[in-house]
C-alpha cells in the first residue's frame, strides 16, 4: 500500500496551496517509506509515498505518467487481477515499461475511463490528472478498504489517504459536533463525515471528476440484497463459497516481497490461512497473546491451527506493560476520535509482523457478511424465540444488578444479557442502533452543553436499510461497522507500521454471493457463520469450529484502575478542562 495526496486550484488564491503538497506527502511517510514523488502542472499538484510490493523497481514509481504525457496517476492499493487485465491490453497493442499494477490501471483508465472500475478486483483509491481536460478523476474501491479523504471550497479541492495530509495544507479546522455525538455512541465516526466540518470521506464504490470547480460523486457499485435470487442447495452453496474464497486468496498471494498471514485462532483467519497454505510453501503466520490476561488469550487455538496446517507460526506474547507502552503511538496516529481498543492489539501485531514480512492476509469482513457477532445471535433469538425473549424480559431487574464487564467470563455474559434485555422491546431499527453503540441517545444528549446537531438525521440515514429481512442487518453492518470501524482500524494500524494487509473475504464476488443467499445459510439457532463452517469443516480442527466467538479485545480495566486513573480523573475530566472546551455538560460528566 501507499499514501497519496493532491490539490487542484480553482483560483489564484487556491494556487498558493500547491507548494504545501510536499508537506502533505511527508505526513504520509509511514504509509510509504520506500520512495516518494510529486507532480506539478499549472494549477494541480499530486504526491505519492511508496511501499514497494509489486515490481519493486524504479519503473513502477509514482506519480506515473503515460507515454503521451497527458495522463498522470497516483494510486494507493493493489489490483489483484492486473495480470489478466494486462493480457487484454497487450492484445490491443498497448506496451508496458514495468511489471506493476499501477501501469495496468493507468492504461486501462485511459482506454475505458470510469468503465474500467467494474473490471477491477482490488482494494484501491486513486487519482488521475488529465492535462488536456485540465481535470482530476478520483475513485475508491467498492467497500472502502483503502481510505480517501477530501476538502472542497471555492478556491481548491484537496484529497489524501489520511486526514493528516489534508490538514498539512493549512485548511481551517472547525469541529463537527454531530460527528462527536456519533462517536460517543459508536466509538467511531461514520462516513461520509469526519470530526472536521470541512473534511469528508470519499464514498466507497464511487468515482468523481473535478473540473472547473465542479465536483459530484457517482456510484459505480452498490451492494444489494438478493435473498430470493439464488435458490441453491446448501451443499452447492458451500462448494461455491469454497471456490470463490480459494480464488480470492490465490489472487491476494501475489507479491514480490515476503508475505504472511494473521492467525488469531478464530474461524475467519484460520480459513484464510488454510487456503493460503495450499498455495504457499512454508506460510508464515502470526498471532499475539496476553501473558497477564489469560481470559483474552487465544494463542492456544492459533497454535492448533498452525500445527494442522504446518505453518511457520510466531506468537508475540505481550504483558500489560507492552500494551500500555504503545498506547500513545496508536492515539498519535489516529486523525480523529476512534475508540476501538483492539486497534492497540492490531498495532502491536502489525509492528511485530512487519519485522518478518511486508504483506499479511487478514480475516476481516467475515463476521459482517456471515453473521458472526454476538448481536447477530441475539437478534435472531428475538426474531425467532418468544420463550427466551419472555424469560430475559422478566429478569430485567435482576440483570441490572449483576456486575457487567468485558474482563471476566461471568461479567461479559451479564453485560450481554443486559444489553439483550434492553433491545427486546425496541423496533428492528432502534434495536440495531442500541446494539451497535455504547450508550442510548438520551444518555449522550445529556453530556452536551447544547442539544443535538444533525445527529438524528444521520442516524436515520444509517438505519434506512434495516428491516425484517435478517440480511438487512448484515448489510448495514458492512456499510457501517466494517467500513468505518474494522477496515479503518486495520488500515491505520498496519500502515503506521508500513505493513500491507489484504482482506480476501472482501473480494466483491464473495460479497455479492453472500448477499444472494438467504440468511439461514449464514446463521441459525445452532450456528453462526454456518456456511463457512460447513464449507471448511475438513480443513480445520474441530475445536475451531465449535468454539464460541471471542473478539480481538484488549484488557483495559486494570489501566483505568491504575496507570490511566490520574490522567482521566485529574486531567481529562477535571472541571476546568471540561468547562473551558465549552462542549460538554460537566454536571453530567461528573455523574458518569
Amino acid at each position: 500500500m501507499c499514501g497519496i495526496a493532491g490539490i487542484i486550484a480553482f483560483s489564484e488564491e487556491g494556487k498558493k496551496f500547491l507548494s504545501k503538497t510536499n508537506s502533505a506527502i511527508a505526513s504520509l511517510s509511514k504509509r510509504g517509506p520506500d520512495g516518494e514523488g510529486t507532480f506539478f502542472h499549472n494549477k494541480i499538484a499530486m504526491g505519492h509515498r511508496r511501499l514497494k510490493i509489486i515490481d519493486t523497481s524504479d519503473n513502477a514509481s509514482q506519480p506515473m505518467t503515460d507515454a503521451s504525457g497527458r495522463f498522470t496517476v497516483v494510486f494507493n492499493g493493489e489490483i489483484f487481477n492486473f495480470r489478466e487485465l494486462k493480457k487484454d491490453l497487450l492484445a490491443k497493442g498497448i506496451r508496458f515499461k514495468s511489471e506493476s499494477d499501477t501501469e495496468v490501471l493507468l492504461n486501462l483508465f485511459i482506454l475505458e475511463k470510469e468503465k474500467c472500475l467494474k473490471k477491477l478486483d482490488g482494494e484501491f483509491a486513486f487519482a488521475v490528472h488529465d492535462i488536456e481536460e485540465d481535470s482530476l478523476f478520483l475513485a475508491r474501491d467498492r467497500f472502502g478498504i483503502k481510505p480517501l479523504y477530501y476538502f472542497l471550497d471555492k478556491d481548491k479541492f484537496i484529497f489524501a489517504s489520511e486526514m493528516k495530509a489534508i490538514i498539512a495544507y493549512g485548511i481551517q479546522k472547525e469541529m463537527d459536533e454531530a460527528s462527536l455525538q456519533m462517536y460517543l455512541h459508536l466509538n467511531y465516526i461514520p462516513s461520509p463525515n469526519t470530526i472536521l466540518k470541512s473534511v469528508n470521506k470519499f464514498p466507497s464504490g464511487s468515482f468523481a471528476k473535478v473540473i472547473s470547480s465542479e465536483f459530484r460523486t457517482q456510484m459505480y457499485y452498490e451492494l444489494n440484497m438478493h435473498s430470493s435470487v439464488r435458490n441453491l442447495q446448501s451443499d452447492v452453496a458451500e462448494q461455491e463459497m469454497y471456490k470463490l474464497l480459494d480464488n480470492s486468496v490465490q489472487h491476494r498471494l501475489i507479491a514480490d516481497v515476503p508475505l504472511g498471514a494473521f492467525l488469531s485462532g478464530g474461524l475467519d483467519s484460520s480459513i484464510i490461512c488454510a487456503l493460503a497454505s495450499h498455495h504457499t510453501k512454508h506460510l508464515k503466520t502470526f498471532s499475539i497473546g496476553y501473558k497477564d490476561e489469560r481470559y483474552f488469550d487465544e494463542t492456544h487455538y492459533a497454535k492448533l491451527v498452525a500445527k494442522k496446517l504446518k505453518t511457520e507460526h510466531t506468537v508475540f506474547s505481550l504483558t500489560n506493560n507492552d500494551l500500555f507502552a504503545n498506547l500513545h503511538s496508536v492515539l498519535d496516529y489516529m486523525d480523529e476520535p476512534f475508540a476501538d481498543s483492539s486497534a492497540l492489539a492490531v498495532h502491536i501485531l502489525s509492528m511485530h509482523t512487519r519485522k518478518h514480512v511486508k504483506v499479511a492476509l487478514s480475516g476481516d469482513g467475515a463476521d459482517e457478511l456471515f453473521g458472526g457477532y454476538n448481536k447477530h445471535n441475539a437478534e435472531l433469538m428475538i426474531r425467532k424465540s418468544v420463550i427466551r425473549k419472555s424469560i430475559v424480559k422478566s429478569s430485567k431487574h435482576l440483570l441490572k444488578a449483576l456486575p457487567k464487564s468485558r474482563n471476566t467470563k461471568l461479567g461479559n455474559i451479564s453485560r450481554q444479557l443486559h444489553k439483550f434485555s434492553e433491545g427486546i422491546s425496541l423496533s428492528e431499527k432502534e434495536r440495531y442502533w442500541r446494539w451497535s453503540g455504547f450508550a442510548d441517545d438520551k444518555e449522550i444528549e445529556k453530556l452536551f452543553s447544547s442539544g443535538y446537531a444533525n445527529y438524528h438525521e444521520r442516524k436515520k440515514e444509517i438505519l434506512r436499510l434495516v428491516n425484517k429481512d435478517f440480511n438487512s442487518v448484515l448489510m448495514t453492518d458492512v456499510k457501517l461497522v466494517l467500513e468505518n470501524d474494522m477496515l479503518v482500524k486495520t488500515d491505520r494500524m498496519s500502515m503506521a507500521n508500513s505493513l500491507e494487509v489484504r482482506v480476501p473475504f472482501l473480494d466483491h464476488k464473495i460479497v455479492d454471493f453472500a448477499f444472494s443467499l438467504p440468511a439461514e445459510y449464514k446463521i441459525d439457532r445452532n450456528s453462526r457463520k454456518k456456511i463457512l463452517k460447513d464449507a471448511f469443516r475438513k480443513e480445520l480442527p474441530e475445536e475451531i469450529l465449535s468454539r464460541s466467538k471471542q473478539g480481538f479485545e484488549v484488557p483495559l480495566l486494570k489501566w483505568f484502575q491504575t496507570e490511566l486513573r490520574s490522567i482521566i480523573t485529574d486531567d481529562l475530566l477535571c472541571e476546568k478542562f471540561v468547562q473551558d472546551q465549552g462542549i460538554f455538560n460537566y454536571i453530567e460528566i461528573k455523574k458518569c
